[in-house]
């Protein structure tokens, strides 16, 4: 792996080598990744999807309520076909490497996600914000009755409350919706309080969440955006590495020998 860095360039070792000094300094660690991460593990971002049958569709009709309304057990499909498409995908050395770090160095790192797919979490990191919500749960569409229960649910496409008739929908942000307040919140300190934040594998397209690269930059941290294309966060950054995060990120966090 080191070969293939010094083959790419002298200049992503340095980079390297300066992150990791920063790193020794930062008593508060902040990270946001993006799609990118989970690119690297063979999860399609939302865009490059290209399944015959899904590829026709656009993305505001499989992921607003106002689509899910209108035809619920059409986006429920498009939704379990995802599901299927994470359920053949593993964390890759990226997600290991951030795991690894937090549990060496408990209390630094808040690890902040844009990503729906809980690799995070099925690598070992604790405690994720995810800005996005998670594919794998399900919530109620609407004000959920009495006897609503997640458990019980009615099976079908999709699953509904044997009381009400409310559909269950998958647990993800949609076009449109709110982030999770206290999880953006959280996300929101953890950028005004870090001392440095790494930016990986995203676009920096979406908001709210490319701005926290912003607000650690107004609060004087240093920002590094390892991400092998240009982004739209770059004119932020202290230090870019232009490098997978799966290749850098294990020696970027590597324990020093």
């Amino acid at each position: 792996m080191v070969q293939a860095l010094i083959d790419n360039s002298s200049t992503s070792l340095g980079a390297i080598a300066c992150v990791r000094r920063w790193l020794g300094e930062a008593q508060r660690l902040a990270v946001l990744t993006g799609a990118g991460v989970s690119a690297e593990s063979g999860v399609p971002t939302f865009r490059e999807d290209a399944d015959g049958y899904w590829s026709q569709f656009k993305p505001e009709e499989m992921a607003s309520e106002a689509g899910y309304r209108r035809d619920p057990a059409h986006v429920w499909r498009w939704y379990e076909h995802r599901r299927a498409l994470v359920a053949k995908v593993t964390p890759n050395e990226g997600h290991l490497a951030l795991a690894r770090w937090a549990r060496q160095h408990p209390g630094r790192m808040t690890l902040i996600t844009q990503n729906v797919d809980g690799l995070h979490q099925q690598a070992g990191s604790e405690d994720v914000l995810s800005l996005h919500g998670e594919l794998s749960r399900n919530r109620w569409l609407n004000r959920r009755c009495t006897l609503c229960d997640l458990e019980q649910a009615v099976p079908g496409e999709p699953p509904h409350c044997a009381a009400c008739g409310n559909l269950l929908r998958p647990a993800v942000v949609w076009f449109g919706e709110s982030l999770p307040s206290q999880t953006w919140a959280r996300a929101e300190q953890a950028a005004e309080q870090c001392q440095l934040m790494l930016v990986i594998g995203t676009s920096g397209a979406v908001y709210p969440a490319a701005g926290l690269a912003k607000i650690a930059r107004r609060n004087r941290a240093r920002v590094v955006i390892i991400n092998p294309h240009a982004s739209e966060l770059d004119s932020v950054a202290d230090q870019m590495i232009a490098m997978p995060s799966a290749q850098v990120l294990p020696l970027l966090l590597a324990s020093p020998e």
